[in-house]
């Protein structure tokens, strides 16, 4: 049977809840982020909907090139390799598909955000923090189990999965996208991104 690859992205930006999150817990990471595809050019997480506004959460789809990520030059961050069956890597589509199509009804967990800070559970299932979000995903799919409940699941946590370290360092530099240079090229080369 074939193995199919899930990747977890996890990151630190310099935004100011991402400050507080590891001023409070000392986290190297404070986002995380799901990809069904090592290029990593279509992650999904729970973040602001809109770019400027940071009190507006939701389920995202990201680009490490567009909204929060786009603001940086450099963006600390890991990029984790974890094996699938084919029936866990189809569970984990299924899942996102639901996500992607209820979308609207889906809001980022600030209460849960809150809780998390103090180790209290806060379960809401309509809400996620990113780290949730990601965790809730692997977990419905049988991929992991981190015994806690799914708003305690903090993006240093997952570092604790099984799984392959593929990428360690600044996502936005020449190493990491030389290393999955022809996804780049025909992705950003069209819109100018990259010269």
């Amino acid at each position: 049977m074939k193995n199919r690859h899930i990747y977890i992205i996890l990151t630190r930006t310099n935004t100011v809840l991402s400050n507080l999150i590891s001023i409070i817990k000392n986290d190297e990471y404070t986002h995380a982020s799901i990809s069904l595809n090592k290029n990593l050019n279509t992650m999904y997480s729970f973040g602001r909907k809109y770019t400027y506004n940071p009190f507006i959460g939701c389920f995202v789809k990201e680009d490490l090139y567009e909204g929060v990520f786009g603001f940086h030059n450099k963006l600390k961050g890991q990029v984790l390799e974890l094996n699938a069956t084919e029936e866990q890597y189809d569970k984990v589509l299924k899942l996102l598909d639901e996500f992607i199509s209820n979308s609207k009804y889906l809001k980022y967990n600030y209460l849960g955000l809150i809780n998390s800070l103090f180790n209290r559970e806060s379960i809401c299932e309509d809400r996620f923090l990113c780290s949730e979000f990601v965790y809730y995903i692997l977990n419905k799919a049988g991929i992991a189990e981190l015994n806690k409940p799914r708003n305690l699941v903090r993006p240093q946590d997952l570092l604790n999965l099984k799984s392959r370290i593929i990428f360690k360092g600044n996502l936005k530099s020449k190493k990491f996208i030389k290393k999955y240079e022809n996804s780049f090229i025909e992705k950003y080369s069209a819109v100018g991104t990259l010269s």
